[in-house]
């Protein structure tokens, strides 16, 4: 870990608190750079690191130069701000990050409060794709939306909200309309808006937040997209989007949830293309989307046994993992090693898990929030699993690795925490 990184950590004992005022701040000692900026802001759920990734290869691929900025990281803290396809360098990640630091100071030496961690990591993003010239930044929301850090943008090119779904409800709400409320916050007057969201009460929000802010908002929900030469690793999608024939659209992401947030990215990008703020070539747009990949969602990093790692940490996911595993692998004997937050809702996503299999080890992730092995084990057992105990990653990560001849999966799912480490390990030789 580098100096800046340490310094940047230390913010973090300001924890997550939501709200612009800091963030508002904190830009203007820098400049205001993200008003220089084409932002494509998208907020959701789930789903909404996988339309970032459709949405900076196919852009990409047509020869834009994309920002692009996502958390939580799954290698390296790097990843979260990339530009052209690679992670911000070591030394430009210093540079820009002295300069945010040196602001965030500044800011609390006139007695204004503190900047989170979140928003100075924001805060260098921004300023590093406005000085080296993105083309297009595409703006993954952390938390939320209305007081999200990346809400600082005031009049981006298109908002997209991929999915409401129960998530952070002790910060965002205990209803999914009230969810909802607080996505929709990154709606801006007549800034067109695309929607892929089921809920009738969570949609409603959005349109009348569209409505009341003057504007047009694609609803892509009802869309209907077919399915073809679907594998574990692959699918190939066909549909229609306003007019437009995508068909044979090859995709490198399994699991009938990321036709959904294709369609999404696909929105995006036929809504841009007819308002003419950007040019598409089919061909490359094809391939880009092709190449698009996410990092520890329902990723396979070996065979025999298969190895899969998915970071199904809420609820939804957890659900479009079942669904996954059940299309690829009903019938296989699958080993599941899990572990997660204490603040999630635990129970509705092991009640997923466990239809998946009830052979389970339970470890716990290297974060605060972790909720302990025992207590997760404990939860299984009331559910009728008898699982097996591993203190550290490192330890399931061996007792999976000893049982791998009597299986034919070995899923790792749960915590991205989690799923980032065992991801690492298996990278560097773990197994």
């Amino acid at each position: 870990m580098t100096d800046i990184i340490e310094k940047i950590h230390e913010f973090n004992k300001f924890g997550s608190v939501l709200g612009l005022e800091r963030m508002e701040t904190l830009m203007e000692k820098l400049g205001d750079p993200q008003e220089e900026l084409d932002v494509i802001h998208v907020a959701g759920t789930n789903g909404k690191g996988s339309v970032c990734k459709f949405l900076e290869a196919g852009l990409a691929e047509c020869g834009y130069s994309v920002g692009l900025f996502t958390s939580p990281f799954i290698e390296s803290f790097n990843e979260r701000i990339q530009l052209g396809g690679e992670n911000i360098s070591d030394s430009d990640l210093e540079a820009y990050g002295n300069r945010a630091l040196a602001a965030a100071a500044e800011m609390v030496a006139e007695g204004s409060e503190s900047p989170t961690e979140f928003e100075v990591v924001t805060a260098i993003g921004l300023l590093y794709f406005a000085e080296k010239d993105a083309d297009i930044v595409i703006l993954e929301v952390g938390l939320g939306g209305r007081g999200d850090s990346t809400n600082i943008i005031d009049k981006p090119l298109i908002c997209a909200i991929c999915s409401i779904s129960y998530d952070h409800m002790n910060v965002l709400g205990n209803t999914l309309a009230e969810i909802a409320a607080e996505k929709a916050g990154i709606i801006k007057p007549a800034v067109p808006v695309v929607s892929n969201v089921s809920d009738r009460d969570a949609a409603a929000v959005i349109a009348r937040t569209a409505y009341e802010k003057g504007c047009r908002l694609y609803d892509v929900s009802r869309i209907r997209a077919g399915v073809s030469h679907e594998t574990p690793f692959s699918q190939t999608v066909t549909l229609e989007m306003y007019g437009t024939d995508y068909s044979d659209v090859e995709l490198s992401m399994a699991g009938r949830h990321q036709v959904e947030n294709l369609k999404t990215a696909l929105a995006v990008i036929e809504v841009l293309r007819k308002e003419r703020a950007i040019k598409v070539e089919r061909q490359a747009l094809y391939r880009g989307l092709k190449k698009a990949v996410q990092p520890g969602r329902f990723e396979i990093l070996g065979e025999d046994p298969v190895i899969i790692v998915d970071g199904a940490h809420n609820e939804a996911g957890a659900k479009a993992l079942y669904d996954t595993m059940k299309r690829h692998f009903e019938g296989s004997r699958i080993l599941l090693v899990t572990g997660m937050l204490a603040d999630k809702a635990v129970n509705d996503i092991l009640h997923s898990l466990i239809g998946i299999t009830k052979d389970i080890i339970v470890t716990e992730p290297d974060n605060p929030r972790k909720m302990k092995a025992e207590e997760l084990a404990e939860r299984l057992k009331s559910m009728g699993v008898e699982p097996d105990v591993a203190p550290s990653p490192e330890d399931s990560l061996a007792l999976a690795e000893s049982r791998k001849n009597c299986c034919d999966v070995i899923l790792f799912a749960g915590s991205l925490y989690l799923i980032s480490d065992i991801r690492r390990m298996i990278k560097d030789g773990g197994r």
